[in-house]
């Protein structure tokens, strides 16, 4: 397209539009009038999002680049296109082990909290709908996932689903800027809200500004009225900063997630509330102290000189 003033003009139109949906979309919340349009876009790229996932498997590329060889090439080259193979499935098996033992993870908290989780797996990052922190992973509505279900992995809570298609969802991460959820302090009843700072830590605003917060401390999801979009008891993150207390009537805390947002792979959607709040239960173990060596010194008395004990003699 040539520069012309009728191009500069289209542009500086479609800026002008994107931004405008932008500002409806954020205004509107769950009533968005583009959230239609949203749930289009999942039903129609989701399964694009799948097909190229899988497009990418390294094994999958590996073991058909062997098999597809023939007798195009020559030894030598079929023998590196096998090396390579071998070293893309011992890399694949590496990641398997490593899936395994975040699932494993993922249903001892599940088991503990007494959530019903539907396993998931992250199959995109960022969103192709708007500029939130999101993911997209490979479950949705024919999978019995729904609009404002927590999301967690084998560490603690990722975020809520926004937007469902047939195959796919997406999730809005608590790093999100958008991101609220409701806290409570390990061991205790300090309640709060938790607010995403994109890569920076969890922004947290006690409602008693006189509450009694040190770093190390621990917090938990509250939960949402009949447990949507949040369920209780979910790990949030340790307490890294507390600002001083000034009198307000809130408290502001900074704290660290329990979740590694830039490397996500097997989350759980809660598909079934727990009956009960699990409180604490689902938090990790606190490492136990490291006792300090004691080192006692013994001190043996030295012998007095033959001359001296005679004097005294």
């Amino acid at each position: 397209m040539r520069d012309t003033r009728e191009s500069r003009l289209l542009l500086v139109l479609l800026i002008a539009i994107a931004f405008a949906l932008i500002t409806v979309d954020i205004r509107g919340g769950e009533d968005s009038p583009v959230d239609g349009a949203r749930q289009a876009a999942a039903t129609v790229f989701g399964p694009i999002e799948n097909g190229v996932s899988g497009a990418v498997d390294p094994i999958g590329n590996a073991v058909t680049a062997v098999r597809e060889s023939g007798e195009r090439h020559d030894r030598l080259a079929e023998l590196e296109r096998q090396n390579a193979a071998l070293k893309a499935e011992l890399g694949s098996d590496d990641r398997n082990r490593s899936r395994l033992t975040q699932l494993d993870k993922m249903l001892r908290i599940a088991g503990e909290g007494q959530y019903g989780i539907k396993g998931a797996q992250v199959i995109a990052i960022g969103a192709a709908q708007g500029f939130s922190w999101t993911i997209t992973i490979d479950a949705g509505a024919d999978d019995g996932i729904e609009r404002d279900m927590t999301v967690l992995n084998s560490d603690g809570l990722v975020g809520r689903v926004t937007t469902v298609g047939p195959d796919t969802a997406t999730v809005l991460l608590a790093t999100d800027p958008d991101f609220t959820v409701g806290t409570r302090m390990e061991a205790g009843d300090e309640l709060g809200f938790a607010s995403g700072q994109g890569d920076r830590p969890l922004r947290v605003e006690l409602l008693n500004g006189k509450a009694e917060v040190k770093k190390g401390d621990r917090l938990v999801t509250f939960g949402s009225q009949a447990d949507k979009p949040f369920v209780p008891g979910v790990p949030v993150g340790i307490v890294s900063r507390v600002d001083p207390s000034g009198g307000d009537l809130t408290r502001t805390l900074y704290v660290t997630p329990y979740v590694g947002f830039s490397k996500l792979d097997i989350v759980g959607v809660v598909v079934r509330t727990p009956e009960k709040d699990p409180r604490d239960t689902v938090l990790p173990r606190k490492p136990e102290p490291t006792p300090a060596p004691t080192v006692t010194v013994t001190v043996t008395p030295s012998a007095p000189a033959d001359g001296q004990y005679q004097q005294e003699q």
